[in-house]
């Protein structure tokens, strides 16, 4: 099979299940009104990010490869972001939040190879490669900016998400689908957006996914650096919008301090943002991760964690004070004292200790899932993980001895003991017994019929997190997007005003004479009235060949059209005026 994308040492190091989202760029597919987009896009942005944007910005386009004049190829870019340490993939539009997160822990950018249409050269919902590749690839280049991302991603990816996430990221998928998609009747847009907008008004309590999620909208998309008075544009979400990069700047925009604070601040993706957070300096930012990461039952652990996960209803690690990890979907939780007392999960589950799954307790032979006691034994001090093997056998903890386990929260563990799995440290992580029964105030949850019990060791519950702790112990390999970018077949008359714009692309690359610009104009005007970036193109070849009455006659023309369309005359003016700048210089 050939692969869909050029690998290198980066690419190397990722998982199977992440390499599902990666799709080919197709070069070849961009067409010159693409380029042209692309073109007017980054020039604007350049011309005015160099007075606002962070300095790791321009310094980043350099360092990166990354090209005023043609939209990038993503295996050209690769060759360059490896020098750095860095990668990119081609993906179709949103992906779910934690594999992007994931795709960052491996420092590899996620880039939507798709480009906006000309009629949201501004600014699109959709991910596209203007704001992934010359928002978020830039500044990258920055160490520290580089190590935050990584760390987030690997932070992020482990966040507990609720099945409400997981609506959201759909609804959010779909809207950003049709609203770019040509001819989409404006109705079918409007109830998108009116299912995002309720879906927002009843997430309930927010998950750690969404939390966390909020962070990186409000620093790696939207954030400023500096401070509220004297800010710049690091957020890639703001260095791809010729708009939005230039409104966050006046003071209709609030500018705030950042801190953790804003993982509580909700966004909206269809609007532009009514407030944004000014973080000092890119340190400042990992410091407010770690400290959301101290909330996260990645670190926190307990009850309140296991009961996150169980209300995902999505694949789960919960890990024991011995290292132990148990992998499934979480469905039970008993509890004493506020205190997590036996733990369940249902279908496949594996378990492993650092990543690593224990020799033969992977998903084939836990099949029907996993329960296990947490916590001390009643009436004795030392936890079975503290116990020196003359402990173990004083305790009765021994090879072929049957034993009564009475644990503190009330969970009774009966049966022959078959032998015990030690971690590094020479802890016992996991008991296996024979003919066991397994009680809870009365209930039944383990039967001598059902087979060997196999006992995870560990008086609390020191991590939970989504995903598996190892993540070849199940088949992830299963993402089917629910429905795919719309590819509109395009009609003679748009390949014709393609074929105008191929022409001017080639007079600038020397493949074309330059006598044929007054043909072009003329095509244009009496075909495609309403095109206004083919005629800024125009108006800059005529300047730069010195034909300076066809430059005369495109700017009144050009003029005319921003007073016929209202809506674009401020890009019209824009692009006069980078053309002008220009001559100037």
């Amino acid at each position: 099979m050939t692969p869909v994308y050029e690998s290198n040492p980066v690419l190397d190091k990722l998982p199977a299940h992440l390499k599902q989202f990666i799709k080919p760029q197709n070069y070849a597919d961009y067409s010159a009104i693409n380029q042209a987009v692309w073109r007017y896009v980054m020039r604007k942005n350049v011309d005015y990010l160099s007075r606002v944007a962070h300095s790791s910005y321009l310094d980043g386009l350099k360092q990166t490869g990354i090209s005023i004049e043609s939209i990038p190829n993503m295996y050209g870019m690769n060759r360059i972001l490896q020098e750095i340490g860095w990668a990119a993939v081609a993906v179709d539009g949103f992906i779910p939040p934690a594999a992007f997160m994931e795709f960052q822990a491996y420092n590899v950018l996620v880039i939507a190879s798709d480009i906006r249409q000309l009629e949201h050269i501004e600014y699109t919902p959709a991910p596209d490669i203007i704001h992934e590749g010359a928002g978020h690839a830039p500044i990258i280049a920055n160490p520290e900016y580089a190590e935050y991302l990584r760390r987030f991603g690997e932070i992020g990816c482990k966040a507990i998400s609720s099945a409400k996430d997981y609506e959201m990221y759909e609804a959010i998928r779909h809207l950003s689908i049709i609203k770019e998609a040509p001819g989409t009747p404006a109705q079918e847009i409007e109830e998108a957006e009116h299912r995002v907008e309720e879906l927002q008004q009843s997430m309930g309590v927010p998950s750690e996914m969404a939390l966390i999620r909020n962070l990186h909208w409000w620093t790696v998309e939207y954030g400023l650096i500096g401070t509220v008075e004297h800010p710049r544009i690091y957020g890639a979400g703001l260095l791809s919008s010729i708009g939005e990069s230039a409104w966050c700047m006046t003071d209709k925009v609030e500018k705030l301090p950042y801190t953790i604070e804003a993982a509580y601040r909700e966004f909206d993706i269809t609007k532009p943002q009514p407030q944004l957070y000014v973080t000092p300096d890119f340190a400042h930012l990992s410091q407010v991760l770690e400290e959301f990461a101290n909330t996260m039952g990645l670190r926190k652990g307990g009850l309140e964690s296991v009961e996150k996960l169980i209300t995902s209803g999505a694949l789960g690690t919960v890990e024991l004070s011995t290292g132990i990890q148990i992998s499934g979907t979480f469905t039970e939780v008993k509890s004493h004292d506020g205190k997590p007392v036996y733990l369940k999960t249902t279908g496949q589950t594996a378990l492993a200790y650092r990543e690593k799954e224990l020799v033969g307790h992977g998903v084939r032979y836990h099949t029907e899932g996993f329960g296990s006691p947490v916590g001390k034994l009643k009436g004795i001090n030392l936890a079975i993980e503290d116990m020196s093997p003359r402990d173990l056998k004083a305790y009765n903890i021994y090879e072929d001895k049957t034993v009564t386990l009475e644990f503190e929260g009330g969970v009774r563990v009966t049966g022959e003991i078959i032998t015990g799995t030690r971690n590094l440290q020479g802890k016992i992580i996991l008991i296996s017994f024979r003919n066991c029964t397994v009680t809870y105030e009365g209930e039944v949850l383990f039967k001598p019929a059902w087979g060997i019990y196999d006992m995870a060791v560990g008086k609390k519950v020191v991590s939970a997190f989504s995903g598996p702790a190892d993540v070849k112990s199940f088949d992830l390999i299963t993402h089917v997007p629910s429905e795919q970018t719309i590819r509109v077949k395009k009609t003679e008359e748009e390949r014709a005003l393609e074929a105008l714009y191929q022409k001017v692309r080639d007079i600038r690359n020397g493949k074309e004479i330059t006598t044929v610009i007054p043909a072009i104009f003329e095509s244009l005007k009496k075909n495609y009235p309403n095109d206004w970036l083919l005629a800024v193109e125009l108006y800059e070849l005529a300047q730069d060949t010195g034909d300076d009455t066809l430059a005369a006659e495109i700017r009144t023309y050009l003029e005319a059209l921003g007073s016929h369309l209202p809506g674009v005359a401020h890009l019209i003016d824009g692009g006069i005026g980078l053309v002008d700048d220009n001559l100037v210089r």
